[in-house]
């Protein structure tokens, strides 16, 4: 595991400290959970852009939409048998 060394705000990190002492946990740990969030809603985020500006494609919409009416009949055939 590599280290890192950051300067924080002393407000932010008298909550961090004070976070791990009612959570009795290490402020490393906390910090690594919260980094661990904020990337993983970054990338939710850029999901969800990627797919508003997917859904104004009229090219991709068709796609998709084909793609969807095979996986139904996909389905429905599943449901037959």
């Amino acid at each position: 595991m590599a280290t890192f060394t950051s300067s924080l705000p002393d407000s932010l990190l008298e909550n961090l400290s004070k976070t791990a002492k009612e959570l009795k946990m290490p402020k490393n740990k906390i910090i690594e959970k919260a980094l661990e969030f904020y990337l993983d809603e970054l990338k939710r985020a850029q999901y969800i852009k990627s797919f508003k500006r997917a859904s104004k494609d009229e090219e991709t919409m068709a796609i998709a939409e084909e793609g969807m009416a095979d996986y139904f009949r996909m389905l429905q055939e599943y449901d037959e048998e």
